[in-house]
């Protein structure tokens, strides 16, 4: 029977470096840990997980919360790439993952506690969470997406909401539009308020016109930016270009444009924020802003690794950088205008 011995006297290393790699430990270099895995899968070696969890107090399961009050599920683009790329990188260390679909009763420190997990994940959970303010004076490491949840052992990654917002009105100030609407999020969410606050620091870097009247509210899906848009064409006044929160919400307005036989991309420009798939299929593809999804995914899976392991390590926020992506839905009203 294979044993961990066998495989640290093949990989010319020694067993407490076998059973760091095997158990998980950030601390070991990419090159090593590559060698011992690659060994072990040779060997055919299957660690226990039982007897491992005995030897490293740990349960070697991350719970993930996810809360979504538009009930759309794991089928959400964005929210599926980034559990992906988070998922890969944990399951290399040898991490299941745990999601708790049962969001009523207890909280969120109660529930881990009682599963016994080693960490905990958050996504789409609101700001206005009660359960967020024991959980981040807790000693449980954590690490959230899109929540700025900090505390003792709580760290969280974002993209550059703000930048990225001023990056989209930017293209379209370039191509010489100064009418533009807002669709935003009206739950609050971080990366809501976040893009919210980009437009309005755009229009007074530009200095552009404020209407309340073309500061619409949605809710990050296709349906509302389906409304939000129909209720903004019902105006007796349009803007030239419609800046929306989201892809999904773009697609909405999209399909409401076609709907009301106005021309999206032509009457009425459009840009939005994620690059879903989706974004590039729809006509006219979209200009959008690109969120790093496997990056966001990535660096909270190994900000939340490096937390499990070491009980002195600071929480940290992270920001991940976006990307302005120049498709076919807005309009050239001026030349140059960025490629479009």
């Amino acid at each position: 029977m294979t044993t961990i011995y066998d495989i640290a006297k093949r990989a010319g290393v020694s067993a407490a470096t076998v059973s760091r790699v095997l158990n998980g430990y950030p601390d070991v270099s990419p090159r090593t840990r590559e060698k011992v895995q690659r060994i072990t899968a040779e060997l055919g070696y299957q660690p226990s997980a039982v007897a491992r969890g005995l030897a490293t107090r740990k349960s070697m399961t991350i719970g993930v919360f996810y809360q979504d009050h538009v009930n759309s599920g794991f089928r959400h683009p964005f929210l599926h790439d980034v559990v992906a790329s988070f998922k890969d990188v944990v399951g290399e260390y040898g991490y299941d993952l745990l999601f708790f679909a049962n969001m009523q009763g207890a909280g969120f420190e109660a529930k881990a506690r009682h599963r016994d997990v080693d960490g905990l994940f958050l996504l789409g959970v609101p700001r206005t969470d009660q359960g967020l303010v024991a959980l981040a004076r807790s000693r449980i490491p954590i690490v959230s997406v899109d929540l700025d949840l900090l505390g003792p052992k709580a760290s969280y990654v974002a993209s550059d909401n703000i930048g990225g917002t001023l990056q989209a009105i930017g293209h379209l100030v370039e191509c010489g539009h100064r009418n533009i609407a807002f669709v935003g999020d009206k739950f609050g969410t971080k990366p809501g308020h976040d893009r919210m606050v980009g437009f309005q620091e755009a229009l007074r870097k530009w200095n552009l016109p404020f209407r309340s009247d073309w500061m619409l509210e949605g809710d990050f899906t296709e349906e509302s930016g389906y409304w939000a848009t129909s209720a903004l064409l019902q105006q007796s006044e349009w803007p030239t270009a419609i800046f929306y929160a989201s892809d999904m919400m773009a697609i909405g307005g999209i399909h409401a444009m076609n709907a009301a036989g106005v021309k999206p991309g032509d009457d009425i420009s459009l840009v939005g924020f994620d690059d879903v798939l989706l974004a590039s299929y729809v006509t006219p593809s979209l200009t959008t802003i690109r969120q790093n999804k496997e990056a966001m995914g990535g660096k909270a899976a190994h900000e939340l690794l490096a937390l499990m392991a070491d009980d002195n390590k600071l929480p940290t926020v992270i920001t991940v950088d976006t990307e302005l992506v120049i498709r076919e839905s807005v309009k050239r009203l001026t030349t140059p205008c960025g490629g479009s």
